[in-house]
């Protein structure tokens, strides 16, 4: 099987031939630069030039030599951006590393750290001296009293997780943006068997929070709600469009869509199912059932941190197809619940090694974890290994390759 049918395999409940594999396909399953360069030293690689496309989390494409060690079967929109010098600029790590940023990307080097501000003048976003990654600094939101949101373009454009888009960004929605995303995704489609993931976002939880702040957003949806609907509402008009332009532009090239949108925390979810159906999922609905609409032949995926389970049938009855990163060190989120709950209802895209073991465990404790895992969620597949969310700057190398390791060994 190629990498793209053992995927699509996976997530329609379909016998494999293997574990279908996934590192660095999308935003959540990738690595820190940090642990990337220790990676390639473990595995007798020369040193990379470093192209760091997730500047927010310091995440970087990983390269064709390490994928020939690390075979996967999955990979992003963007990683076609490793053939297109013309995108990048020279920028350094904190400690001197010289590295790859994309060139779009503004960021002034200060005396507390380093910060990216916005069209207004203020700091959207900074990493501190001594941090790893950036943290957003400007809610545009956060002390208004708009209950319009008539500018509300205006505003994403200076919260970080707007602003800063991996690529094919800075392409837009317009018609120079589209073609440059089409021409990108056919020509990686034509240069690999993997599946290949596209990352739309259509965030609604979070981009209230980024709006908001976490804190505000709540409230309001406890006291104010007609004001959180229409601030809902303008966000989902923005996405409907861009969503019929991107699949439009990529569909035909590519065979996942990408949404995300945080949802818990390590006890429980951030708000009652109550508040998920009121405000989240008929939203949530209309635009995964849009994707099949457009392109029958995409799946979905949703990535959705912390413990969801008492989320999950409702997540579920609106469509997604699977489920990253399936963090199983969560509250009701145990490999062998999931899987007798809700392992034919839904693919699951991760759980497959938790960060802590990963980070602190022996390698052979980290071969028993990972086999532990995959035996469960493989059961009838509807399963894709990945570490659960992006390593960490601080997981040993032996411990990354000993995880992917296991899961080849275990899956022949």
């Amino acid at each position: 099987m190629t990498g793209r049918e053992r995927i699509l395999n996976a997530l329609d409940h379909k016998d494999t031939d293997r574990v279908p594999v996934d590192f660095g396909g999308h935003r959540s399953s990738g690595i820190s630069v940090q642990s990337y360069i220790e990676l390639r030293k473990a595995l007798g690689l020369p040193p990379s030039k470093l192209y760091i496309y997730d500047f927010i989390q310091q995440l970087v494409l990983i390269e064709d030599d390490v994928y020939e060690k690390i075979p996967t079967d999955v990979v992003q929109l963007g990683q076609i951006y490793l053939k297109r010098p013309a995108y990048w600029k020279d920028w350094t790590l904190e400690d001197g590393t010289p590295c790859k940023i994309p060139a779009f990307i503004d960021v002034v080097r200060q005396s507390d750290g380093d910060a990216v501000y916005g069209a207004n003048g203020k700091m959207i976003c900074i990493k501190r001296k001594g941090c790893l990654y950036f943290e957003q600094t400007y809610f545009p939101y956060a002390d208004s009293d708009d209950d319009t949101f008539e500018d509300i373009l205006y505003n994403l454009e200076h919260i970080l997780w707007w602003k800063l888009g991996v690529p094919p960004a800075p392409a837009g929605f317009d018609e120079a943006g589209l073609a440059q995303m089409r021409e990108d995704a056919k020509e990686l489609r034509g240069s690999t068997d993997k599946a290949i993931y596209a990352i739309f976002g259509g965030n609604l939880v979070e981009m209230s929070q980024f709006a908001f702040k976490i804190d505000n957003i709540m409230c309001e949806m406890a006291l104010n709600p007609d004001r959180v609907h229409t601030f809902l509402d303008r966000l989902m008009e923005m996405h409907r469009v861009n969503l019929k332009k991107f699949i439009d532009a990529v569909g035909d090239y590519v065979d996942v869509i990408g949404f995300g949108d945080d949802m818990g925390t390590q006890n429980g979810p951030q708000f009652s199912p109550d508040m998920y159906r009121e405000f989240f999922q008929p939203r949530h609905k209309e635009l995964w059932s849009a994707v099949r609409r457009y392109n029958p032949n995409l799946r979905t995926n949703l990535h959705c941190c912390g413990s969801i389970d008492r989320l999950l049938p409702d997540i579920i009855a609106a469509g997604i197809d699977s489920i990253n990163p399936v963090q199983i060190n969560c509250s009701g989120m145990s490999p062998e619940h999931l899987k007798e709950a809700y392992g034919k209802n839904i693919a699951f895209w991760g759980g497959g090694c938790d960060s802590n073991v990963c980070m602190s465990a022996s390698p052979q404790q980290v071969a028993e974890h990972v086999e532990k895992n995959v035996r469960i969620f493989y059961e009838g597949s509807g399963f894709i290994f990945q570490h659960v969310h992006n390593i960490l700057a601080n997981v040993p190398p032996q411990n990354i390759i000993t995880m992917f390791g296991t899961v080849r060994s275990f899956g022949k």
